[in-house]
């Protein structure tokens, strides 16, 4: 579990905004999610040492079986770093049975100032094998334009 999924983008948004939407329960329901999911946050505890579980579920399981059960993904997330307004480090391990997807995966959300907008770089170390890479990062790419959506939208 050596790998590094990385994905980036500039969102026309200042850093505290951004960050804000990392650490809201309703922003990350709304914009985690990739294409072709939806998120159910059922634990919230946004602090380091914290962390939240999330329900993925595919809108059409079929031919993307999950790693919990054949419609959804559950991951438990802790934050083993918060550093306002310029990275959130989250610690998440899936709830699979299939050893395939053990381990934890570290994700980094690196927020940097980039004119008026924010770059942000996610990086995912540690991914666990079971997870293809283009898919993970092509989710991963997803995510930031939800997210670039969801903030850009509330300014």
């Amino acid at each position: 579990m050596d790998r590094t999924d990385r994905a980036s983008r500039v969102i026309a948004a200042p850093p505290a905004t951004v960050y804000g939407a990392l650490l809201d329960r309703e922003s990350l329901e709304a914009w985690l999610p990739p294409e072709g999911m939806r998120g159910r946050v059922e634990r919230w505890d946004p602090r380091p040492g914290g962390g939240f579980r999330m329900v993925l579920t595919y809108l059409n399981p079929a031919g993307s079986p999950g790693k919990t059960s054949d419609a959804a993904d559950v991951v438990d997330v802790g934050f083993a770093d918060l550093v306002p307004p310029e990275r959130v480090v989250q610690r998440a391990v899936f709830d699979a049975e299939d050893p395939a997807y053990a381990g934890t995966m570290t994700m980094t959300w690196h927020l940097a100032a980039a004119g008026d907008g924010t770059e942000v770089t996610v990086t995912a170390t540690d991914v666990p094998a079971g997870i293809d890479q283009e898919v993970h990062e092509a989710g991963i790419a997803s995510s930031l334009a939800n997210l670039a959506s969801y903030v850009e939208g509330t300014l």
